[in-house]
């Protein structure tokens, strides 16, 4: 899954959601870090309703423009949190990997990792 991918999942596990406002939403879970332009956001969503992870969920005009909504399905929610696991295990065993080298790095801390 690509990182974009899952945060649009993590985005849309707040509720139902517009492009424009799921694009703001990455922007705040990744800490200003993955800003999605029309294309990638798009593309993204694409792939996520043709896997099944996310649904349309109607549109709405909201001043005087047509807003598509979108929601994530069951499987969505299911991916999201085995995506999750599967990053917290990868950074264990980094930790783990970095904690055995034993050596401070540039940032004084054993391993390199805080």
């Amino acid at each position: 899954m690509t990182q974009q991918a899952y945060l649009l999942l993590l985005a849309l596990a707040d509720g139902r959601q517009h492009g424009y406002g799921l694009a703001g939403r990455v922007r705040e879970i990744s800490d200003g870090d993955v800003s999605l332009g029309a294309g990638t956001l798009y593309g993204n969503l694409e792939r996520l309703l043709g896997a099944g992870l996310v649904a349309d969920d109607g549109e709405e005009i909201a001043d005087g423009r047509a807003r598509r909504y979108y929601r994530l399905t069951d499987d969505g929610l299911r991916a999201a949190r085995a995506e999750t696991l599967r990053l917290a295990e990868l950074a264990a065993r980094g930790r783990a990997a970095l904690g055995a080298l034993g050596a401070p790095g540039p940032d004084g801390v054993v391993g390199g990792v805080a």
